[in-house]
């Protein structure tokens, strides 16, 4: 018979390490509370002057300004 644990910290695969179970992380914080910690985060951040504008509202702009410009040339 061999001596392996097959519950020892070597036997548990790398990805299954400090996973969660049932959803609940390993940490124990729960999803909501990541949230919080990095909408916080991101207002010290901001207040800092550290401010970046967000993908989708560049992408807004962008996307006005093409349509605006094909209205202008439609009806021009």
């Amino acid at each position: 018979m061999s001596d392996h644990d097959p519950m020892s910290p070597g036997s548990i695969p790398p990805s299954r390490r400090g996973g969660s179970f049932f959803g609940v992380p390993a940490d124990g914080k729960t999803r909501w509370e990541r949230r919080k910690e990095r909408i916080r985060a991101e207002i010290e951040r901001n207040r800092a002057g550290d401010y970046r504008v967000p993908t989708w509202v560049l992408t807004a702009i962008l996307v006005a300004i093409v349509v605006g410009f094909g209205l202008f040339i439609a009806f021009a």
